[in-house]
């Protein structure tokens, strides 16, 4: 048996490519939407994905069942659990508790663990050809190295009321009757890592144990107690803010996210047939540079989106799809570096990228005002808006400050000042630069705080007592 983990640090993402070794045949659980990494995975080992399955409909990630089953006639498995409303709307074979996905000498079993959410699935693999016992848990967002999925995201993103108390009950229901009945040396492989919003304290290791968990988790004492109001309690305090695109994706993914097909190569536009777009305001200009360079000088409205790791993410947070219909124009310094953000853009659903420039010259360009700690007290500002986490403004911020997390702000317009200047920061001047960019483009006044919380502290501790 072959267990592969592909695992995205944009979005703290984990899939699985799981494959009979004995007949060449594979399932991919819990797969993204730029599906070329199992295909070829798939066909390093010499199989076929038959068969593609996901745990949950989820919220931060676009799936990518629909596309990896029309790219390779595989069979798609989707949770029937959950009562009427959480049903998926896109044709599939229901699981239901108990029933098995089984390829050559493997079987994987779905067992149902609502909490995280109402249909959730886990699935329960077993290698036949060394034990007719199970020895790894897909455990999604059920269980995650250290603790668990949220009950709180349907009510955070989705549009739900209340129904984290009714989540906490179920995900303690299913630890006791689900998790903490299988044997202590059963693998946890769970669907995030790190970083992930769909828990507050998730492990950086990409695996666990059901004995270790048992043992080590911040819930283990609680199940041993049987106290299911004080698991219930530490589990909803100090949950993070949930990004607010997170709502779209539980929409689209229930529906069915559209299937792409074969994406063309991304190509290189002409600075002038861009420079028009933008005057025209057909295209978005989606300036890739770190939030210094674009200090120095950006394209006039375009929106800051850093390169690395978190494009998909910091990309949601200022582009939606639904209401933003311009084509995207990426700044690259290449094709290849160009396609590689478009793959993490498509993961939550920003298809439409018309291509990509290697420079800003020839278009319109303009400078963010930034603002000094030393000048703050003394400005004029309609708001002083802090953008970091809730848990992060608790533990310190500047004194009248309003929250309101990077993640949702283009969601809460109406929380903030219709005139006057914005003065926004968040901790070190990355995330405050993404959100800075899309309030500029919805058309605030903006003054970022230079250096953010971190300069702004610094600040406060370099002046002298008086």
């Amino acid at each position: 048996m072959l267990i592969e983990r592909i695992y995205d640090e944009d979005l703290a993402q984990a899939s699985y490519l799981i494959g009979c070794q004995a007949n060449g045949t594979a399932v991919v659980v819990d797969g993204r939407r730029d599906i070329a990494v199992y295909q070829d995975l798939a066909e390093k080992n010499g199989m076929k994905i038959v068969a593609v399955t996901e745990t949950h409909i989820h919220a931060d990630y676009l799936s990518g069942t629909r596309e990896l089953a029309a790219a390779t006639g595989a069979k798609v498995y989707v949770s029937g659990e959950g009562g009427p409303d959480w049903q998926y709307e896109f044709e599939g074979e229901r699981l239901y508790d108990g029933d098995t996905i089984t390829i050559g000498n493997i079987s994987i079993k779905a067992v149902h663990t609502p909490g995280h959410t109402p249909e959730h699935l886990s699935f329960l693999v077993t290698d036949g050809a060394f034990s007719d016992q199970p020895g790894y848990l897909l455990s999604g967002d059920f269980v995650f190295s250290g603790d668990l999925g949220r009950p709180d995201l349907l009510d955070e993103a989705a549009g739900g009321i209340d129904t984290r108390f009714e989540g906490a009950k179920q995900l303690f229901a299913s630890l006791h009757d689900k998790f903490l009945t299988l044997p202590d040396y059963v693998q946890v492989h769970p669907a995030h890592g790190a970083g992930s919003a769909c828990g507050k304290a998730l492990g950086a290791i990409p695996s666990s144990t059901v004995g270790y968990e048992r043992l080590y988790a911040w819930w283990g004492p609680y199940l041993a107690a049987n106290d299911e109001q004080g698991f219930i309690d530490e589990l909803l305090e100090g949950q993070p803010d949930a990004h607010a695109y997170f709502g779209r994706m539980k929409r689209e993914n229930r529906v069915g996210p559209p299937v792409m097909g074969e994406r063309n190569p991304l190509q290189e536009l002409d600075a002038a047939v861009v420079a028009r777009g933008l005057a025209e305001d057909t295209l978005t200009f989606i300036d890739t540079r770190s939030n210094t360079e674009v200090h120095q000088g950006t394209v006039a409205r375009s929106l800051n989106v850093p390169g690395g790791k978190s494009v998909a993410s910091y990309g949601a947070w200022v582009v939606n799809p639904e209401t933003d219909k311009n084509p995207l124009v990426l700044l690259a310094k290449d094709q290849e570096q160009a396609q590689d953000m478009w793959d993490h853009l498509v993961r939550v659903g920003i298809d439409n990228v018309a291509g990509y420039v290697t420079g800003i010259e020839g278009l319109p360009t303009f400078t963010p005002k930034l603002i000094q700690p030393g000048e703050l007290e003394k400005f004029d500002a309609a708001m002083v808006l802090d953008v970091r986490n809730k848990t992060e403004h608790t533990a310190g911020h500047i004194p009248g400050s309003y929250q309101l997390s990077g993640g949702r702000v283009m969601w809460h317009l109406d929380e903030l000042p219709a005139e006057g200047t914005i003065v926004t920061y968040c901790q070190s001047g990355v995330r405050n630069s993404v959100a800075a960019s899309a309030l500029r483009r919805a058309g605030y006044d903006v003054v970022e705080l230079d250096g953010s919380y971190a300069a702004w502290t610094a600040w406060q501790n370099s002046v002298p007592a008086v």
